[in-house]
């Protein structure tokens, strides 16, 4: 049989397609390389294409050939780049296929899933399904909006999600795409977030990895559906005016015998010496970022989910595991950098052609890194010597907080720098304040188990983390089940414990959390200058004896400014006073509200700031201080100003 007896000669590529290829500079590889259903000389089939330059032999394995390539035999291109490619006729969408890969290795043949397939068969099965998605979008209102809507000095509220366990059917079954798009869409519109932000769905082997070790950088997974009803439910957001942020692991991938580890019998994607291949942390890869191919197929998955999906926005994961190269790693088990530093070069250029190469392109979406070290000007632009991201994660900020109100509220006096130090460094980045899965998992609990007191105070705490939250300077972000005060872990084959909202505090916690993301909405100083210094002016910072904060919020007009006060105690204070710069005011938000399953303490009417300088401010207001709360202000059109007489 000759080796190519069912396969015709044909590309995609162009010379510049090559050209682009070799030089990394191609990104919309998903356009050229996988499977490819086209017609050729009259006849209809597929068009394989695949790099693996160092292998001996490629044929083309599936059901429809049982499995033995004989006859199936791939073309290598004869320019350099290391593709093999070829029309197969009659075989369609949905068909099952791999590529068999015979190495240079004498012996070696590995079977291996397709780099850039769109779909894959559903987990356990490994092999890749050749597919065209032809999805109609619907989003066009959406997309044209999306500039301003997705912009750095708009709302930007994120409920995190897995999908597979946000919530489950009776029988234990995940909910479909098809289903999310009616359910949590309809969840999230509801509760008022503007944004919605998935685990990573990109096609993954082992379900308990969450996605992060993924498999298939070009396909969402399939254990909820097609690829179609995935840019479908994308859509659904879309239409609710919600925007989509996808996860995207570019920092590592696991080394199943389908994937892209050693794909063509040699390091291909991944660095050969474990000193800079291996992750020590996830018992996984690290990609060669200094290979141009490597930077390409990577930069074209990103592009794939912003062009093809309309996804607006990618977080970035661990980031930090790629700047440094001695990243979980103790000294002789890793290798400097040609001037002798811990700093990955190579990563570094690789972020920043990401981030050039997304702006530049799409228009509207943001990208975001989720990096927990000080490595400067992670937002910042590429001109000016930064990564290039739209947003990084505030990783300090939210072990200050959560250590600080970890602690019994007598003691807190003692650790009033915990919950002011974040002001300290909050404008050097464009930071997003996370409560991500990474705090309710591995034996750190649900956030209410890390609440002190009796029930009432920890949920009253909770309350209180999550307006200081939203009053804070910065975007946010809340795995789901925190918006209900979940009391376990998170457990990725379990759904979140929805008959929690069968009790008051529960919904008490909800309620609290759409009532934030409606205020977040409407109030521009909470978001208007998010990122700089001009949005924020503390009041009092230094009332440690008494656990309270309060602080300005600023917009562009100094009539949208508020006033808020935190009490991290559980002690009413009566007659307290905050330096103001006068008029009326308005109790607009108050987190001990019975609404909330608070105590109902508040401060009523109008309040007429009094002729009384405190804070160093000519005028002040009296106010009450509900128990371990947050208060919010706002000012009113004034009807005077009230003298008192000062006592000598």
């Amino acid at each position: 049989m000759k080796e190519h007896q069912y396969v015709s000669a044909h590309s995609l590529m162009t010379d510049f397609d090559s050209d682009l290829f070799k030089s990394g500079k191609h990104f919309r590889l998903y356009e050229k390389l996988g499977s490819h259903i086209i017609e050729y000389e009259g006849k209809k089939g597929t068009l394989f294409a695949v790099w693996a330059p160092n292998a001996r032999k490629v044929q083309v394995i599936g059901d429809f050939n049982f499995w033995n390539g004989e006859g199936y035999e791939l073309y290598p291109r004869w320019d350099g780049t290391g593709i093999w490619e070829g029309f197969v006729e009659s075989i369609g969408k949905g068909t099952v296929y791999k590529y068999k890969i015979h190495s240079n290795q004498e012996g070696q043949v590995l079977e291996k899933g397709d780099p850039f397939a769109l779909h894959w068969e559903v987990p356990p099965k490994t092999a890749s399904l050749v597919w065209e998605a032809n999805y109609k979008w619907k989003d066009k209102a959406w997309m044209k909006a999306r500039k301003e809507r997705n912009a750095l000095n708009r709302p930007y509220a994120v409920y995190e999600v897995h999908l597979g366990s946000w919530k489950r059917k009776a029988n234990g079954q995940s909910l479909t795409y098809n289903e999310l798009a009616k359910e949590l869409v309809h969840y999230v519109k509801e509760m008022g977030y503007t944004h919605v932000e998935f685990l990573p769905i990109m096609e993954h082997p082992f379900f308990g990895s969450w996605g992060y070790q993924c498999t298939g950088y070009f396909a969402p997974t399939s254990r909820y559906g097609t690829p179609e009803e995935f840019m479908a439910m994308i859509d659904a957001f879309h239409k609710a005016e919600i925007g989509v942020i996808l996860d995207w692991v570019p920092s590592h991938f696991p080394n199943d015998a389908h994937g892209i580890y050693t794909f063509d019998g040699t390091h291909l994607y991944e660095h050969a010496d474990p000193r800079q291949g291996y992750h020590p942390d996830w018992s996984s890869y690290i990609f060669n970022y200094g290979r141009n191919e490597v930077r390409a197929f990577l930069i074209s998955s990103a592009g794939f989910w912003l062009d093809v999906c309309h996804a607006d926005g990618l977080r970035v994961d661990a980031v930090a595991s790629m700047l440094y190269l001695d990243y979980s790693r103790k000294e002789g088990e890793w290798i400097p950098n040609q001037y002798g530093g811990r700093e990955n070069l190579e990563a570094i250029s690789f972020l920043k052609e990401l981030n050039e190469y997304v702006y530049a392109n799409f228009e509207g979406v943001q990208t975001i890194a989720e990096e927990s070290t000080a490595w400067p000007s992670v937002s910042r632009p590429t001109y000016i010597g930064g990564l290039g991201f739209g947003m990084k994660w505030m990783m300090g900020w939210m072990h200050d907080t959560l250590e600080y109100f970890k602690k019994d509220p007598f003691y807190r006096q003692y650790h009033q720098n915990n919950i002011t130090f974040s002001l300290n460094y909050a404008f050097t980045e464009n930071f997003m304040l996370p409560l991500s899965h990474d705090e309710v998992v591995h034996g750190k609990g649900p956030l209410i188990d890390r609440m002190p007191g009796d029930e009432w105070q920890r949920f009253a705490n909770l309350r209180l983390l999550y307006a200081y939250m939203y009053t804070h300077p910065g975007t946010k972000l809340v795995f789901m089940g925190g918006e209900i005060g979940q009391t376990t872990e998170w457990k990725h084959d379990y759904s979140i414990d929805w008959h929690l909202l069968d009790h008051s505090p529960h919904r008490g916690i909800q309620a609290l959390t759409q009532s934030l993301n409606q205020l977040y909405r409407q109030e521009p100083a909470l978001f208007e200058h998010s990122f700089s210094a001009e949005g924020f002016e503390w009041i009092e910072l230094n009332d440690y004896h008494n656990s309270v904060i309060s602080y300005l919020r600023k917009g562009h007009k100094e009539s949208d400014n508020l006033a808020i006060v935190c009490n991290f105690t559980p002690v009413v204070r009566t007659g307290y006073r905050i330096g103001i710069n006068g008029g009326t005011w308005q109790e607009i938000f108050n987190s001990d509200s019975k609404d909330y399953w608070g105590s109902g303490v508040s401060n009523a009417g109008e309040l007429v700031s009094e002729a009384h300088p405190h804070h160093g401010r000519p005028n002040s207001l009296e106010l009450t201080l509900p128990p371990l709360s947050v208060i919010i202000l706002k000012q009113v059109p004034t009807k005077g100003t009230k003298k008192i007489n000062k006592k000598k």
